[in-house]
């Protein structure tokens, strides 16, 4: 049979490398054309891979948690054809993964040379390797002895173990102080036996698989055993560490908790935080960054929500009011259209933009993103909540493709989720204005009566930060535009005469 080997396709957005998160098929496993074989992770989103043939998958040539550069084999499927040479990919079926692969990340062949191009694959091309020996097929079975694990293809059951080394039974520390002694096989190099659900779980989890007891069929960790290690229970698990508990709401995937287990962790810099820590920087030293601040009684505001929420029409939608903020800001874009531009200096031009795709931060477990809703000033109040709600569920289920993260206009950031009252974000790289809005708190307000009388009365209150770039925002449009935000939002009346 021919052995046809899948390399790493493009993912899109200039990206040149991925992460293997989840294999979703083992060595033996038959595929169909367009199957979904591996779930791969880049600097931008999380994205599931098809496969162009129909056959047998004789190898897995990259185990999970590998980063890769593109164009690198990944898998081998044996298409049974006959021949015993790796074959190449036809462009039919190359062209077709590829455009799924661009239909996925909202890329397309555009940034791709044209000079003798050949609808294949990235990666692919002329044959240059010999014929090689078709892998043999792995069957689950008993746990090998110690003797067996000389061949490092013995016992390939699991799709990310290649080979099993000698038990070892070393004594550590559970979260309570108790002396745990694992028995947990462990594949070469350290790598603990899970399948790939229960392996992308503990990683969402921060856990370390290698200091986990399983108790699954062979020794496998289960998901069982991942709670159990969360909860602290002895029998689940080892303590990372000397003891480390599970992390904390807003610690770092990796990093133990303070005065528990090492001086120091390092965390390797990669994916969204590696590229978000580029894009601020590169923000930060290239925009002139100017901070204005408004504090807003927003009492109705709140109003308007509690009776959106009591609407029929917004039963299956969330509302909260950053709704009402995002439906402001969209309203003095239009009054203000100079802030929604963008500073063009390979063409020394700046680019007034007709159009609103409002970004939405959102913390995710892989870090910030910002993606964002496209057109979002053609939408209506509920057409907008519901955007912002599949936006929000789709980021912090690391399901948001490139496509979705670019071509931003405008940005909003809810800093008041976390209690905070306001803020100097630095802007969206390619905008050149980003919307801070802080926590809306009961606080005392002087209130001016119709006949000029004041009374001192508890109103809902929060404050606004807007940042934007001074190269083509001066104060006065910058202050036009956070004063008409403050205005819609003491009173959402304005908005429909505004809007």
């Amino acid at each position: 049979m021919a052995i046809k080997k899948f390399n790493l396709p493009d993912p899109g957005e200039g990206l040149l490398e991925a992460e293997i998160v989840t294999w979703k098929v083992k060595e033996g496993d038959a595929v169909k054309v367009n199957d979904i074989v591996v779930e791969i992770e880049t600097a931008k989103s999380l994205v599931e891979l098809p496969i162009p043939w129909a056959g047998t998958v004789a190898q897995i040539l990259v185990p999970e948690g590998e980063t890769v550069d593109v164009g690198t084999p990944i898998i081998a499927i044996e298409d049974g054809t006959g021949g015993g040479a790796p074959a190449e990919p036809d462009d039919a079926s190359a062209a077709a993964a590829q455009a799924q692969v661009n239909e996925a990340t909202g890329t397309g062949d555009d940034a791709t040379p044209k000079e003798e191009r050949v609808a294949v694959l990235v990666g692919y091309g002329p044959k240059v390797t010999d014929a090689k020996r078709r892998p043999r097929k792995h069957q689950r079975g008993p746990l090998p002895t110690a003797s067996e694990t000389k061949d490092p293809e013995t016992w390939g059951g699991f799709a990310t173990v290649a080979a099993v080394t000698e038990m070892t039974h070393p004594t550590v520390v559970d979260p309570h102080g108790v002396q745990v002694q694992v028995t947990q096989p462990q594949a070469a190099g350290g790598k603990a036996l899970a399948k790939p659900p229960v392996r992308k779980y503990a990683k969402d989890k921060g856990v370390d698989l290698a200091l986990i007891r399983g108790t699954g069929n062979d020794g496998a960790i289960t998901r069982a055993d991942v709670d159990a290690y969360l909860a602290g229970g002895a029998s689940g698990a080892a303590a990372q560490g000397a003891g480390a508990p599970s992390p904390q709401p807003g610690q770092a995937a990796g990093a133990a908790a303070y005065g528990t287990a090492e001086r120091e962790v390092r965390i390797p810099i990669k994916g969204v935080r590696k590229v978000t820590a580029q894009a601020m920087v590169g923000s930060a030293f290239t925009a002139p960054h100017v901070t204005e601040f408004i504090t807003v009684d927003v009492s109705e505001t709140m109003a308007l929500v509690e009776r959106l929420k009591r609407d029929k029409e917004f039963k299956d939608v969330r509302v909260s009011p950053l709704l009402v903020v995002a439906k402001a800001l969209i309203v003095a874009t239009r009054r203000n259209p100079g802030v929604n531009a963008t500073w063009d200096e390979a063409a020394q031009e700046i680019v007034h933009k007709n159009y609103v795709n409002l970004g939405i931060a959102a913390a995710t477990p892989r870090g910030l993103m910002v993606p964002n809703i496209k057109d979002a000033d053609r939408l209506t109040m509920l057409e907008l909540a519901q955007a912002m709600g599949s936006l929000v569920e789709t980021a912090r289920a690391g399901r948001t493709q490139p496509a979705e993260m670019s071509g931003g206009t405008i940005t909003i950031t809810n800093v008041g989720v976390f209690g905070v009252d306001t803020g100097t974000p630095i802007i969206n790289p390619g905008e050149s204005a980003i919307l801070a809005f802080g926590a809306v708190r009961r606080q005392p307000w002087v209130v001016t009566a119709a006949d000029g009388s004041e009374t001192i009365e508890p109103r809902w209150v929060t404050q606004l930060a807007l940042s934007f770039d001074h190269r083509l925002i001066d104060g006065e449009l910058g202050s036009r535009f956070l004063a008409d935000v403050a205005k819609v939002l003491e009173d959402p009346a304005r908005g429909l005469v505004w809007g």
